[in-house]
């Protein structure tokens, strides 16, 4: 196998092993509901093997950012039929990225009354606001009951990515939002049976991604994670802790047969990610942490050193709707423009040049 190879991640056939990160673009507007430069900008990467979408929210509490898609409302299922629509016309696969913010978000953005974690702690920072920066609230700490809440948000989203069109969900438990906070020993302090051991604090996530599992079927759902990422106040800064975490973790979501496991981390050939693909026992997914960038040469080595099924390429899919072809013709590539990542309109998310041969 190679990086231009096909594969199966669970029910999703991939012609190659490059899919897109999902990565945060904020171009969705104050109604969240994707519109025609979204379409457009999904449907030029439908070369990639496989798209993961931006992190969509799966109910107005969970917001995190302005201009973030969700997947609740008519409109926006709509807006994401259109998008799945264009991508498949052009031979493409995607996938919803179901994303909960958490504590990182403020009332300001959620338009909600409160913000919601595992524990009444705050993080740091400031928030992102349409009325400035805001200081981060400290968040209501999540009820049981609250937490079936939740869970059946995530069903619900999930079944309405799947009405959309989407070839399948990406579960986020990764970067410090809602999910990863219940597997963080700095964010979760809980004393019931969803905090304190890692068990427990595996426990929500693993209730939520079998749940959404059940609904839509496993070989369509994925799930993201970055141990060790200490971002956004989810430390986790004990490695026997976080292995305990994670590898408990991978053995409740092992007998699902979930699509795939991607895994965010700084060493992708390292020791940690090879422990967690073997609990995983299935496909995985992997790219380097925050603050680099996976290169063409590396993302070749970690497939043909078997390391990984497939590779998350993050900003070079963002600049280059045309990867996979620069890629195996080994041509240059467009320089990402951080100044866009996050502004509206086409510059920096539709006005890359593809490749002139």
């Amino acid at each position: 196998m190679d990086l231009f190879s096909p594969v199966s991640l669970g029910d999703l056939h991939l012609p190659n092993r490059v899919v897109m990160a999902p990565l945060t673009r904020s171009r969705s507007g104050d109604d969240g509901i994707p519109g025609d430069i979204v379409v457009e900008h999904y449907a030029q990467r439908a070369s990639l093997g496989l798209i993961i979408t931006e992190g969509t929210y799966v109910s107005a509490e969970s917001q995190a950012f302005v201009g973030q898609p969700g997947i609740v409302t008519p409109e926006q299922i709509e807006g994401w039929r259109r998008v799945a629509d264009a991508v498949h016309a052009k031979g493409g696969r995607i996938v919803m990225q179901l994303m909960h913010g958490g504590r990182v978000s403020h009332t300001a953005i959620t338009g909600t009354d409160r913000i919601v974690a595992p524990s009444a702690i705050a993080i740091e920072g400031m928030a992102h606001t349409p009325v400035g920066k805001q200081d981060y609230p400290v968040p209501h700490a999540l009820t049981l009951d609250e937490l079936e809440t939740v869970r059946d948000e995530f069903v619900t989203a999930a079944k309405n990515a799947i009405e959309a069109g989407l070839d399948g969900v990406e579960m986020h438990s990764a970067n410090g939002y809602l999910l990863h906070e219940f597997l963080s020993p700095a964010s979760n302090v809980r004393d019931d049976s969803y905090g304190g051991t890692p068990e427990n604090r595996a426990r929500f996530v693993a209730e939520v991604t079998r749940a959404v599992a059940t609904a839509v079927g496993a070989g369509r759902v994925g799930i993201r994670i970055s141990p060790e990422h200490n971002i956004q106040g989810a430390l986790e800064t004990d490695a026997a802790d976080v292995t305990d975490t994670y590898t408990a973790l991978l053995d409740e979501l092992a007998p699902l047969g979930l699509a795939y496991l991607s895994v965010l981390h700084r060493e992708p050939a390292g020791e940690l990610v090879k422990t967690l693909r073997a609990h995983f026992g299935g496909a995985l997914v992997t790219n380097s942490g925050f603050g680099t960038v996976t290169t063409r040469e590396e993302a070749i080595d970690l497939i043909d050193e078997a390391h990984a099924d497939a590779v998350a390429i993050g900003r070079l899919a963002l600049a280059n709707p045309d990867l996979v072809e620069r890629w195996q013709g080994g041509h240059e590539e467009n320089e990402p423009n951080p100044r866009t990542f996050y502004s509206d309109g086409a510059e920096g998310y539709t006005d890359y040049p593809r490749l002139v041969l």
